[in-house]
């Protein structure tokens, strides 16, 4: 395809173009991740913990402050990753090695399929323990609380897709380097179509060829 690189980049050391650059769908979904993650530890760091009677903080699903703490942890690793990942599809275009292109995107890849795993495990954690939650007194982050488990379902399908968009670039990628069945004719030679065959007779050991006949001597 003209003017794509290896792994769906564009090719190394060309002119940067922002407005292609944010229409990438890599790019777009990395920015959903992003965006994901902000709504996620902001619903749980604004509203998602309470004073108790004993003037102690208690996080609202089900007093588990293991469930805030995760929620809180995986999304600000994830905010933080999803800022790196859009710093590196920047520089995916100035990578020249296809090596190199191909670690990125593998580690991409990996990231990505872990971080939807941890997504998952987050949201049935979260529903598991809100759930089991009595009410917060006057309805207290009920929406901030619904909203973190919200989207950290939303989060598992952006990372999914994010990882599904690096698995079809790498195998586009390799479909399109790989060794074609015939090598081009140079220019003047013999067309690729023409296969040696060899002659219907061949010489054996005690059949004589032409050369073998020659003419009596006078």
């Amino acid at each position: 395809m003209e003017g794509v690189g290896a792994y769906g980049g564009g090719k190394a050391g060309g002119a940067f173009d922002p407005l292609a650059f944010a229409q990438r769908p890599q790019v777009i979904l990395r920015a959903v991740c992003w965006l994901f993650s902000i709504v996620v530890f902001g619903c749980i760091s604004s509203q998602g913990w309470f004073v108790n009677s004993n003037g102690k903080d208690e996080c609202l699903y089900n007093k588990d402050a293991n469930a805030c703490n995760y929620g809180v942890g995986i999304s600000v690793i994830a905010f933080l990753a999803s800022m790196g990942f859009l710093a590196g599809e920047y520089l995916f275009e100035q990578m020249s090695s296809v090596k190199t292109r191909k670690h990125y995107v593998l580690g991409d890849l990996g990231f990505s399929a872990f971080w939807a795993f941890l997504y998952f495990v987050g949201f049935w954690y979260l529903t598991s323990q809100w759930s089991n939650s009595t009410p917060p007194p006057n309805g207290y982050g009920v929406n901030n609380v619904q909203a973190a488990i919200a989207f950290s379902f939303f989060s598992i399908f952006s990372w999914r897709f994010r990882q599904g968009a690096d698995a079809a670039f790498a195998t586009n990628y390799e479909a399109d380097t790989s060794m074609p069945g015939s090598y081009p004719s140079y220019p003047g030679g013999p067309e690729t179509d023409q296969h040696y065959q060899e002659p219907p007779f061949s010489a054996g050991p005690n059949q004589r060829g032409p050369t073998d006949f020659q003419a009596p001597a006078y």
